[in-house]
């Protein structure tokens, strides 16, 4: 079993970075949604109890995204190169919960 502190180092671990673009900063205005960039190999029930420990916040839903990499030139010869694929997660709060997504990054 492990401690709450193991446990906490985990769940900071398994959020890896808010998703700051304008498209998710109006939907966690408007919808109390949330986007977060987590490892490919986190599941849905992991993020939920994640997001509830760190954030102290009730969450209702966990919807998950499989972002692919883009192909980029390289400068080299133009050579063709790939960013990394990831995982996006939009975690939807009960209302009146919120997040501060600027403080918490």
């Amino acid at each position: 079993m492990l401690s709450t502190r193991d446990q906490l180092i985990q769940y900071r671990r398994l959020i890896i970075s808010p998703v700051i673009s304008e498209k998710s900063m109006e939907a966690g205005e408007a919808q109390g949604k949330y986007s977060f960039r987590v490892p490919l190999s986190a599941n849905k029930i992991e993020i939920r109890r994640a997001v509830e420990a760190l954030f102290n916040v009730r969450v209702l839903s966990v919807n998950t995204i499989n972002v692919k990499g883009k192909h980029r030139r390289q400068n080299i010869r133009h050579r063709m190169g790939k960013t990394a694929d990831w995982k996006k997660a939009v975690v939807k709060l009960a209302p009146g919960e919120r997040i501060d997504v600027m403080q918490s990054g």
